[in-house]
């Protein structure tokens, strides 16, 4: 049943990443990507990591996939490139498909993964009061900044919705 699980979640992840990547509609693009969020929360949830699945439905998907939409839909973008942006769109392409081909190779050459001595795991409460107390002491400022660039964002959202009279 794991094992089914795991391999719908990772093809939900999968098809939503590719639909993603190829629509040339860029709500659907941001729809995709919503699906591919989705399915990496349910990867999370089978690794009993519950308080990272919950943080990436919350913010990514609750929160980025909106804002995305809302500067979609703000800025009325177009699915159309030009010449010059074709051809770099182009080489971007080739260029992550050859390190996506790269990636796979180097995973398929050192395929097996080391497994974990179980009296070194920690249980789920253990790890998640180390996570918080760590997320509150040694990486408080890091969060503070983040915290500030996304208002800082949203304040830049605003200001680009406003009419000018």
């Amino acid at each position: 049943m794991v094992n089914l699980m795991f391999t719908v979640f990772a093809l939900v992840s999968v098809i939503g990443a590719i639909g993603a990547v190829l629509s040339r509609n860029t709500v659907n693009a941001a729809m995709c990507l919503l699906v591919c969020l989705g399915g990496v929360a349910g990867l999370f949830v089978e690794l009993d990591a519950f308080l990272l699945a919950f943080l990436l439905i919350l913010v990514y998907a609750g929160a980025v996939v909106a804002l995305f939409l809302f500067i979609i839909m703000l800025l009325d973008v177009k699915g159309s490139l030009g010449g010059i942006n074709r051809n770099f769109s182009t080489v971007a392409s080739l260029a992550a498909v050859a390190l996506i081909i790269a990636g796979v190779a180097a995973f398929l050459r050192n395929a097996v993964l080391p497994t974990p001595n179980p009296a070194s795991v920690l249980s789920v409460g253990d790890t998640l009061k180390s996570y918080a107390e760590l997320l509150f002491t040694t990486y408080l400022l890091p969060v503070e900044v983040v915290g500030f660039l996304l208002l800082s964002a949203m304040l830049g959202v605003i200001a680009l919705s406003r009419k000018s009279t």
